[in-house]
């Protein structure tokens, strides 16, 4: 089973074609997006995706307020969208879960965590910890572009704080393992960069829970292929493919 998560950019606006041609050349069985929106680039990727053998899809995003950032699950399986309830509306807006009903069933979750800009942050970390740290619902991955990432190795310059490395350190307490970490240590890759300082970070990420952790074969970082005049990649951020036995 493969998985690719993909911080789209803004929708994708005017590059849908392209991400939605990168994703095929990926082969997978299941797709999660971040800044994906109710605006027709958004839906129509939506609908290429569905061209691409995964129909069964779901998302946070909403008619009224179509320009939003929010999330977007398709699998080739049907999927059950599981409710989050938390009090932090953008832990709700910002998480997105569903069980999928594959050969070998699996719950896949996609999430974005705030800026630290947004003054939002610790209320979705906070958030995120309640939920997955009291799942019992079996195997289960959680993907996202978290905005975070250790101290010192996942940044080219100092920007994650003691804030960001106990978020981290809680998930790996609560039995979810970054799965980037576990395949390759302490390597370093990054899956943005600054457009001003050119400063790379690691900030797409997955998370194995403990049921699943047996279940991953693979995990690595793509930024697909450079098209056009300017040789651009059609998001500013990598790609992440993992792949699951099953």
């Amino acid at each position: 089973m493969r998985i690719v998560f993909w911080n789209i950019r803004a929708g994708g606006g005017v590059r849908v074609a392209r991400i939605a041609t990168q994703i095929e050349r990926w082969a997978p069985d299941a797709v999660a997006l971040c800044e994906f929106r109710a605006t027709p680039p958004s839906l129509e990727l939506a609908r290429a995706m569905a061209a691409l053998g995964l129909p069964h899809q779901c998302t946070t995003a909403q008619p009224a307020n179509p320009t939003a950032n929010r999330l977007f699950l398709a699998t080739r399986w049907p999927l059950t969208r599981i409710r989050v309830y938390s009090r932090c509306v953008d832990a709700v807006r910002l998480m997105l879960l569903a069980s999928i009903e594959a050969p070998e069933p699996v719950t896949l979750g996609v999430m974005h965590v705030p800026n630290r800009v947004t003054g939002r942050k610790d209320a979705v970390y906070a958030a995120t910890l309640a939920l997955l740290g009291r799942w019992r619902h079996g195997p289960a991955i959680v993907l996202g572009d978290t905005n975070s990432g250790r101290p010192g190795i996942d940044e080219e310059t100092l920007v994650f704080g003691p804030r960001e490395d106990a978020w981290l350190s809680g998930l790996e307490q609560s039995g979810w393992l970054d799965a980037y970490r576990l395949r390759y240590g302490q390597s370093r890759a990054y899956t943005w960069y600054s457009p001003n300082g050119r400063n790379g970070f690691r900030l797409d990420q997955a998370f194995v829970n403990d049921a699943a952790r047996a279940r991953l074969l693979d995990v690595r970082h793509d930024w697909g292929r450079r098209v056009g005049p300017r040789a651009s990649y059609a998001s500013d951020h990598a790609a992440l493919l993992v792949d699951l036995h099953g």
